[in-house]
């Protein structure tokens, strides 16, 4: 037997604005409303709507099918401003019982790496995002962009998660397949899932790629790959960016009529079925124990975290955001702490990677730059205004307490 689990990945980051140096210390927005504005609406409009609307229809029409969510804080924050259609659509999916919400980075941030505290932070504020929004407390762990090793689930476990996904890359596995559950090195009870990578970028990346040699792909044929699983696996983990459905994956590519004809094609072996990840872990016993000392991540070819941190501009920028945490959090200032918390969403550092190879596309797709360098200029200049603020407030602070201290020698 094995069941498919579905995990989509839905973000969308609040992109800078060209921002100068003549633009510092004037307390300008730092944040490109016109064009998160249109990337939203474009993408609310070309897959989060129609690709919610094929899901409900296809958890009314089959009761075993199953698919889980995991939403970033910014992207929620977004649609509940500008989409609330968009919101109201994963609310119905909720209602279902079928469809499993996931925790992870507020932020959709490299935190974990960078600052643990933060990291939990941003867990927790993420967890109560979802609780208000859907009405669920999610029992399931994602990091962003699949970000893992070892510490991340026994952080996770500590937090009271069942389960943690991460990239199931050849590095990491081995021999091993990424079709079982397996327990992670150092912890007790949490789960670990492990995504097809093969599969899962059969659909997100190949689909339309007239030169793959198993284009076209069909339902039919891709059911076919999954039922190859049974005997040699318990889970199959599909996991992707929503945006597959209609926007990286136009409409025209026939991705809309493949979703909805692979539940029917995979439900035609008798022992394929759908799971969500904490049914996956209810369902499927741990085969062994997995250890992976070293970060992974979703990303590129490399799995690993040089889509971020491979040039000297993304260290630059990571290790002065986050060496500002301290005085940040001493501030006091609420609205300081969220701008700096909003410069840790790992697009910024994403939009300023240099590998133009076999993954070039990928780096462009919704960058609002020209060149990774205006990326780089333009959050260093940010943050040098957040340095002024962060400044102005110390000195106000400090005003404020000498004044107080002499009202209280005059009393």
């Amino acid at each position: 037997m094995v069941d498919v689990c579905f995990y989509f990945q839905v973000h969308q980051p609040l992109r800078l604005r060209p921002y100068t140096v003549f633009d510092i210390g004037k307390g300008s927005s730092y944040f490109n409303e016109q064009k998160n504005r249109e990337i939203l609406d474009r993408v609310a409009k070309k897959c989060y709507l129609p690709a919610n609307a094929i899901m409900l229809e296809l958890l009314d029409k089959h009761p075993e099918f199953r698919a889980s969510y995991s939403l970033s804080g910014v992207v929620l924050e977004q649609l509940m401003s500008h989409q609330p259609r968009a919101v109201d659509s994963f609310r119905e999916l909720a209602k279902t019982g079928r469809v499993e919400f996931l925790d992870e980075t507020y932020h959709h941030s490299l935190a974990f790496v960078y600052s643990k505290p933060e990291f939990i932070e941003q867990v927790k504020l993420h967890n109560r995002l979802i609780r208000n929004v859907f009405g669920k407390s999610p029992k399931v762990f994602r990091n962003t962009e699949l970000i893992y090793r070892n510490e991340v689930a026994a952080i996770a476990e500590k937090m009271g998660y069942e389960g943690v996904l991460a990239e199931g890359a050849d590095h990491v596995l081995g021999w091993r397949s990424p079709n079982f559950i397996y327990k992670p090195k150092g912890t007790k009870k949490i789960s670990l899932l492990l995504k097809n990578y093969r599969l899962s970028d059969d659909i997100a990346f190949r689909f339309s790629e007239r030169s793959w040699a198993e284009w076209p792909l069909t339902a039919e044929k891709f059911a076919k790959w999954v039922s190859n699983a049974n005997g040699n696996g318990s889970v199959v983990n599909l996991f992707m960016d929503y945006e597959t459905f209609g926007e990286h994956q136009w409409p025209e590519t026939g991705i809309f009529n493949f979703m909805k004809k692979l539940p029917e094609e995979i439900l035609k072996h008798p022992d394929n079925g759908f799971v969500t990840p904490s049914e996956a872990i209810r369902k499927h016993k741990q085969v062994a124990e997995l250890d992976v000392p070293l970060l992974v991540s979703w990303a590129d070819v490399e799995r690993d975290l040089s889509a971020w941190t491979g040039n000297s501009m993304q260290q630059s920028a990571l290790k002065q955001v986050y060496a500002m945490e301290q005085d940040i959090r001493n501030s006091g200032d609420a609205q300081l702490l969220e701008d700096w918390r909003r410069m840790q969403v790992s697009d910024h550092y994403y939009y300023m990677c240099t590998k133009w190879f076999a993954d070039g596309d990928v780096h462009k797709y919704f960058n609002p730059y020209d060149s990774p360098y205006d990326g780089f200029i333009a959050f260093m200049n940010i943050l040098s205004d957040i340095r002024e603020r962060l400044k102005k407030s110390g000195e106000e602070k400090a005003m404020k307490a000498a004044l107080n201290a002499a009202i209280g020698v005059d009393a």
